[in-house]
């Protein structure tokens, strides 16, 4: 017993990739449930295990790991830096070894500036850097969206008004089985939604637009099926 416990243990740090947190093994041989955050990550570089990608124009993206002493789950964490302005700008974090058609994914997020926009997003069902769904939640706007990016088009098909304060830790959950859709804020669902646009298995990421400088800590992702 001792022994397969020590070779899921492996497995898992292995899944988690060098630099990135995986809490609770066990989770993840049953559900395959991964949790990761970036407290062994050097301040200042990309983190390991993810793939970097930009929606719309502008230049190259610049994620990095961040310091910041507030986050629940530990001080350091992600965020894209560029703070570029171009408003059809969509910077993507995309996790590497992850692809499934049913899935639930949530984030923690603080929206810390930008002017054009102060945004986070959670990625699922992603074909590439022009197709995907993405639930983002806006601090300038105090609203919670779900779209759908089809050849680098995006389009609203539901959210709601709510209010996404500026400088404050917050949840964003989003969830996807056959074709429904289900998001939350803070623990509390939202709103649900259809859509058969992306029907297959894809993969999963965090997302945010233009000059948004945006903390993002504490990805769960969690694989239904």
């Amino acid at each position: 017993m001792r022994s397969e416990r020590t070779l899921l243990s492996r497995r898992c740090a292995l899944l988690a990739g060098p630099g990135l947190l995986l809490a609770g093994h066990r989770a993840a041989a049953q559900g395959q449930a991964r949790r990761l955050d970036f407290a062994d990550v050097a301040v200042g570089a990309p983190p390991p295990g993810f793939s970097f990608a930009l929606t719309g124009g502008g230049p190259p993206v610049r994620w990095a790991v961040l310091e910041d002493p507030s986050s629940p789950a530990g001080p350091r964490v992600l965020a894209e830096t560029s703070g570029d302005r171009t408003d059809s700008r969509f910077p993507l974090a995309i996790l590497d070894g992850v692809s499934a058609r049913d899935v639930a994914v949530s984030v923690r997020f603080k929206p810390v500036s930008g002017t054009v926009d102060q945004a986070a997003g959670l990625v699922v069902r992603l074909r590439d850097a022009r197709n995907y769904y993405i639930a983002r939640a806006d601090a300038l706007e105090d609203n919670v969206r779900l779209y759908r990016v089809v050849d680098g088009r995006r389009i609203q098909f539901a959210g709601v008004d709510v209010r996404v304060p500026r400088g404050r830790w917050q949840a964003l959950g989003l969830r996807i089985e056959g074709d429904r859709l289900a998001v939350s804020l803070n623990g509390r669902e939202l709103f649900t939604a259809t859509d058969r646009t992306f029907a297959e298995a894809g993969r999963v990421g965090l997302w945010t637009k233009a000059d948004s400088v945006t903390h993002f800590d504490a990805l769960e992702v969690q694989v239904l099926r």
